[in-house]
């Protein structure tokens, strides 16, 4: 048995107390600070950098080394050798999946992909230029109101069939929105397709022909998906985490999850360094653009990471993954991409960037994979949430599950005025 260890900590009127120390399976150790309370103080850790929220064992990252694991796995191998399906098998239920759980699972979700017909109606209620991400917090939200035949949080097969159909109708959700937003008819979901195929479908066809998926676009999108599928304590997931704590339904969880996604900072860096791109818009200005990174004059999107200070492990995937896809598709010396390249080229070699660990992240090459894919700008952080969503309804499953688990509540540092009392309008 591990000895028990202990930080002290002595403020300076002489109080000490001794603070347990935990470790786990990889990462730095944590100081419980739960017995602080004891000397009326707490800590003060502004966005949480330095602070433990919960304990998980879904996923792991490490930031200074690159590293990104689900469950242990190394998302390089899962990216290479693994599908979406079985990576949402593996997130939620801890281990990968026999051939026959993974038939089993595969075909219960594709039964899951339709959505009550009325919920459908809901779009009318917006206007066609709403903001993708605005209808999908609206609808996702409202599938409580659909599905409350399994809304008891504290009953683990009604936990267990919300799961599902979020993972299986946040997707035709989503294509549902961006059929509305360009006036095209909604494509009902077919179960001959497999996860990925089917989204492609329910987003690109029309009534008037076939469609059918092409196998590297379709490996493409599949790879996106398990590279976003799940990134430990971020803001989105945190937000999922708290709102669950309160004891709020899983669909209102998630929706709540896609709000805060939806903020620039977090889900929109994607589209922000697409946009970088468009912005320099030739080869040529490459250098006065680094110049004028250098001089604060410009921001560079798409290089380094609040998380990572090496490599972003997902980059590499997704840069082997611009290539295939920019090749399947005719478009070697596509504008963009030739850019994008020179400009990875500038920031590789570079000493300001060395310096700085300033490498390209995943956002850097997954824009220009969606935008060859046909994806509308506005659907980028559309498409991180139905990767994510996986993610949201794992964290959540594993709070909700744990023993003495309680309503979030931090606190806060005041800083307004002492108390003071009223003055009357006349003496003002």
């Amino acid at each position: 048995m591990e000895t028990p260890r202990f930080a002290t900590l002595t403020l300076d009127d002489g109080r000490s107390i001794q603070l347990p120390m935990m470790t786990g399976t990889l990462g730095p150790d944590v100081i419980d600070i739960h017995g602080l309370s004891t000397l009326g103080v707490f800590t003060y850790d502004p966005a949480f950098f330095s602070t433990a929220s919960c304990m998980s064992d879904i996923t792991f990252i490490d930031g200074d080394a690159g590293l990104l694991y689900y469950r242990g796995y190394p998302i390089e191998q899962l990216a290479k050798d693994s599908d979406f399906i079985e990576v949402c098998y593996l997130l939620l239920n801890g281990e990968l999946p026999s051939a026959a759980q993974k038939t089993e699972f595969s075909s219960l979700i594709k039964h899951h992909t339709m959505v009550h017909d009325q919920l459908a109606r809901f779009f009318n209620g917006f206007r066609r230029d709403a903001h993708p991400m605005a209808v999908m917090v609206g609808v996702v939200g409202a599938l409580s109101a659909f599905y409350h035949d399994s809304l008891d949080i504290n009953n683990p097969q009604h936990r267990q069939i919300s799961a599902h159909r979020l993972l299986a109708k946040v997707p035709t959700i989503a294509a549902m929105t961006h059929k509305y937003n360009v006036g095209e008819p909604f494509m009902y979901p077919k179960n001959h397709f497999s996860f990925v195929e089917n989204f492609m479908y329910m987003m690109f066809a029309t009534p008037a022909e076939d469609y059918v998926p092409n196998p590297i676009l379709v490996r493409a999108l599949e790879r996106i998906f398990i590279l976003h599928a799940d990134h430990e304590q971020n803001a989105s997931t945190s937000t999922v985490r708290l709102a669950g704590s309160s004891g709020a339904n899983p669909f209102a969880c998630v929706a709540s999850g896609i709000a805060a996604l939806w903020g620039p900072a977090h889900g929109g860096a994607n589209e922000a360094a697409l946009k970088m791109l468009e912005e320099i818009g030739d080869v040529s200005r490459v250098a006065e653009y680094v110049q004028g990174v250098k001089d604060k004059k410009y921001r560079l999107m798409g290089f380094g990471h609040r998380v990572y200070k090496n490599m972003d492990p997902r980059a590499a995937v997704m840069r082997e993954t611009c290539h295939e896809v920019l090749q399947e598709l005719g478009l070697e010396n596509d504008k963009l991409f030739k850019l994008a390249m020179a400009l990875e080229q500038v920031a590789l070699s570079d000493p300001y960037f060395i310096e700085r660990k300033l490498y390209p992240n995943v956002d850097f090459y997954s824009g220009i994979v969606l935008r060859a894919l046909g994806i509308p700008t506005n659907m980028f952080t559309v498409i991180f949430a139905v990767g994510r969503t996986i993610g949201w309804i794992s964290q959540w499953n594993e709070m909700i599950a744990e023993k003495g688990q309680k309503i979030g509540r931090p606190r806060q540092l005041y800083t307004g005025s002492p108390r003071r009392d009223f003055v009357a309008m006349t003496k003002r």
